[in-house]
């Protein structure tokens, strides 16, 4: 059991890490304030080949391994917490095409998203099915050489801006075993988007409800067999839980590292606050934390790329505790900061926004607990 990097990560580390430095976090603060989508960066981003991380290389993916891109994302979102996790979000669209799409599918679309000529969204998530995410109600009909959607989807990262749609319809019974996978391109008459949401945090990135209005798309566009839909959507979310844990990382170390920075300087009652022994112990327990949910992360990685049984447990593990851990460092660094970390001069307060959302998507951290005690009960 070796938790050294390899040469080759240690490369992808410090290749993310100086992205993120250079073309992320000049900008973080501007794109919260100013509520921008850098499409453009993200672009540059893929050059690196960072928009199909997981993917097979004959279609412009770096086929790497669910641990490279744990690694990768906790560098990424040092720089920007939120452009960042859109990236997770659309290498997860992106896989589910490599994955389970037909070899037409996977040439017409994934050269163009592993280079993000193309933006992708995954859209799961309804207005009434949120935590029980198998009662999506969106239909997708069967008529003749088409399919014809009906129904919308809520919280959708991209929505109105993003070019390809992985969209889960209904097609059969009720229940899981009723889904259907598609990809539906922007444009496509019938297809519209909501008013964009107004959030805490995730500021550089849309959000809105994705809208479908006897929307027509070829049967060709049917990602595997009907009702495997929702066996793909949870398959991608294991990989979709590491990539945001790995992002709560990123964010809580920005933040640490900037808590102690600033309690090194600081100075009150005549002393440095690194010098009270209560602000030392503050920092070790946020140390500590931080250091246990990266281990657990990329433990829960490297079974996922083993395909591992209790694959889907550990990510689930992960994503409760890294999240929930991220969120608090942060939240214990804003607080370090004392009034300081309330203002936004300091990336503290962005940081705590940015992460707080960690907690509910991709399954709630309640949905985690569920999965994993239902593993737990299963053997």
């Amino acid at each position: 059991m070796d938790f050294t990097l390899s040469e080759d990560q240690r490369a992808i580390q410090d290749a993310a890490r100086a992205f993120a430095t250079a073309e992320f976090a000049p900008h973080s603060a501007r794109w919260d304030e100013e509520h921008h989508f850098p499409v453009d960066v993200i672009r540059k981003a893929a050059a690196l080949g960072f928009a199909g991380i997981y993917v097979a290389e004959d279609v412009g993916g770096s086929e790497l391994k669910r641990l490279d891109a744990a690694i990768i994302f906790e560098e990424l979102s040092r720089g920007d917490v939120s452009t960042a996790a859109f990236i997770s979000i659309h290498n997860m669209a992106t896989w589910m095409i490599d994955r389970f799409g037909s070899e037409a599918l996977r040439q017409k679309y994934l050269p163009r998203l592993t280079s993000a000529e193309l933006i992708a969204s995954y859209c799961l998530t309804e207005p009434g099915s949120g935590s029980d995410a198998a009662a999506l109600r969106t239909t997708a009909r069967a008529e003749g050489a088409e399919y014809v959607l009906n129904g919308s989807k809520a919280f959708i990262s991209g929505a109105g801006t993003s070019d390809v749609y992985v969209i889960m319809a209904r097609t059969g019974e009720a229940g899981p075993k009723g889904v259907s996978a598609f990809v539906v391109e922007k444009g496509t008459p019938g297809l519209s988007f909501g008013a964009q949401e107004r959030k805490m945090g995730w500021n550089s990135q849309p959000t809105a409800m994705v809208l479908f209005d006897d929307c027509r798309i070829p049967v060709e566009n049917r990602i595997g067999q009907e009702g495997d839909g929702f066996r793909f959507a949870m398959m991608g979310l294991d990989g979709g839980r590491l990539n945001i844990s790995a992002c709560s990382l990123g964010g809580a170390a920005l933040a640490l590292e900037t808590a102690q920075a600033y309690v090194e300087q600081r100075q009150q009652f005549g002393r440095r606050l690194a010098d009270f022994q209560a602000l030392q112990f503050k920092l070790a327990d946020m140390a500590t934390a931080l250091e246990a949910a990266r281990l657990m992360v990329r433990a829960a990685a490297d079974a996922l790329d083993k395909r591992d049984p209790r694959a889907t447990q550990l990510c689930a593990m992960a994503k409760r505790f890294a999240t929930d851990a991220g969120f608090e460092v942060a939240n214990q660094a804003l607080q370090l900061h004392g009034g300081y970390g309330y203002l936004k001069d300091y990336p503290l307060e962005r940081i705590v926004r940015d992460l707080r959302v960690h907690q509910i998507l991709e399954g709630t951290n309640e949905i985690m607990r569920v999965i994993t005690a239902r593993e737990m009960l299963r053997q």
